[in-house]
């Protein structure tokens, strides 16, 4: 007996007006016009013969039999997703296609990359570092580690790390005709900036000092940049501790002070859901935790900066 579908085109609009309530943000999402989802609502809901929205002059809500399909019809094209992801490994079972950003990549993942390889010869990674969060199926991307508040839609997410935030600098900088040896010792420093959420302003302010501009100094877009000028001793960064990790370890940077700022953003690892049944992905995603922890025993390990 045949199966009683819907107009299987429009189920992609209906899904993505219902989670968003906005056929605007839906149109964007699927890089579509609004009429054209407006269209296909319209048409999903005389074949059903059922009415999926209210419309309003400035909203759109599900009706009941609007809201229990929507969640039927999200399961279904995640499931669908799912099954596309595994039926498609074996056209590129050798290579991982990464997401992340530029500063985790740069100065975490890829001075420890060569452990994985050496591990999993048969897996060649490809690494994306756009700092928009990737379409797991429209941008062919296995797996990701994202910087943010987690609860991600639509995939799994596991939790990978906290980060605090902390003064560091090349070892040169504690000695000198000006050492650092406390805060107030940044006034005869540059400081080091990136765009991030907690900055100068703050750091100094719990540390007790209004007489330093916090502004002053040079700025980087990328963390990437801004960990290396501080390596090269361009003046003292306010460091991310999983992007400095690696560089505190080996002796490239110290932190002179114990002040550190907690930051409320994590990092997660995130994958479309069944992705874990290709073993490129489960390897890489085991050895992110594996090597993540035996960063963290590192840190442990490292000794604040002895001061002369």
């Amino acid at each position: 007996m045949p199966r009683r579908l819907p107009p299987l085109t429009a189920l992609p609009a209906f899904d993505a007006a219902a989670r968003h309530l906005s056929f605007t943000k839906a149109a964007a999402e699927l890089n579509l016009t609004h009429g054209a989802i407006s269209r296909a609502v319209r048409n999903l809901e005389e074949r059903l013969g059922v009415r999926l929205f209210e419309r309003g002059t400035r909203f759109v809500r599900l009706t009941p039999a609007g809201a229990a399909y929507a969640a039927e019809v999200g399961a279904a094209l995640d499931r669908i997703g799912a099954a596309t992801i595994v039926a498609t490994a074996s056209r590129s079972a050798g290579v991982l296609n990464v997401s992340t950003s530029d500063g985790f990549a740069g100065r975490w993942l890829v001075p420890r990359l060569h452990r994985f390889h050496r591990e999993n010869r048969d897996i060649d990674v490809r690494l994306s570092t756009s700092g928009v969060h990737a379409d797991f199926i429209r941008d062919g991307v296995d797996i990701a580690i994202r910087y943010g508040a987690g609860g991600y839609e639509g995939v799994v997410s596991e939790f990978l790390t906290e980060e605090d935030v902390s003064p560091v600098c090349n070892p040169e900088l504690l000695q000198g005709e000006h050492p650092l040896r406390q805060p107030s010792d940044l006034r005869h420093h540059r400081l080091i900036h990136h765009d991030f959420r907690i900055d100068w302003a703050m750091w100094l302010q719990r540390a007790g000092l209004d007489d330093i501009d916090p502004n002053g100094g040079v700025r980087f877009d990328s963390a990437a940049y801004a960990v290396e000028a501080a390596v090269q001793g361009e003046g003292v960064l306010l460091g991310r501790s999983a992007l400095v990790s690696a560089d505190l370890a080996a002796g490239r940077l110290v932190r002179p002070f114990d002040l550190a700022l907690e930051s409320r953003w994590k990092y997660y690892v995130v994958y479309p859901d069944g992705a874990l049944r290709q073993r490129k992905v489960k390897a890489f995603r085991d050895w992110l935790f594996s090597e993540m922890a035996a960063s963290q025993k590192d840190a442990q390990q490292t000794p604040r900066a002895r001061q002369a």
